[in-house]
């Protein structure tokens, strides 16, 4: 049981007496989930650069940065104290350079036949896709902004569908 606000609805995580927990998902149905997360790391175009010709110090950015995002979305409930632990299906990050914002989006989809959603990992996917650029090119470019974390879609479950962008 969850504990309601003063507007009624259920916090899921926060039991009765107030106490965060665990939320019991073994009664329900496995089902085809999918969620869609996607974020932005703004640059100096010289670092932007560097990246799109391989020539960073670290080596191959977005490669490593797109491994490093499945790696976070397989962990994501080591990380997130109360996250379920899932089989994933299958995780990908993609990347779109645009030179005139200087800028890359990471877009990471995971999915699942499973009890629960799946947006917490294509959420720490990007965030840590987005970190370890940060991290590999941080030595030619400490001004990078890391912006516009969010949830762009999910599909399944019992709460259903939900299109952001």
């Amino acid at each position: 049981m969850s504990k309601a606000d003063s507007s009624g609805k259920r916090l899921t995580h926060i039991d009765e007496s107030g106490q965060a927990s665990m939320v019991d998902v073994g009664w329900k149905d496995d089902t085809d989930r999918e969620a869609v997360a996607k974020a932005a790391i703004t640059m100096e175009p010289e670092t932007l650069a560097l990246i799109k010709a391989n020539n960073m110090k670290k080596g191959d950015v977005l490669g490593v940065a797109r491994i490093a995002g499945i790696m976070a979305a397989k962990n994501t409930s080591n990380l997130i104290p109360l996250c379920h632990p899932l089989p994933l299906n299958q995780v990908t990050i993609d990347f779109e350079i645009d030179d005139e914002a200087n800028s890359i989006t990471i877009t990471g989809t995971t999915n699942v036949t499973g009890k629960t959603g799946v947006e917490m990992e294509a959420l720490t996917a990007v965030s840590i896709a987005a970190l370890t650029i940060y991290d590999m090119c941080k030595a030619v470019d400490r001004a990078m902004r890391i912006d516009g974390v969010r949830l762009a879609r999910k599909t399944g479950g019992k709460s259903g569908d939900v299109f952001l962008e």
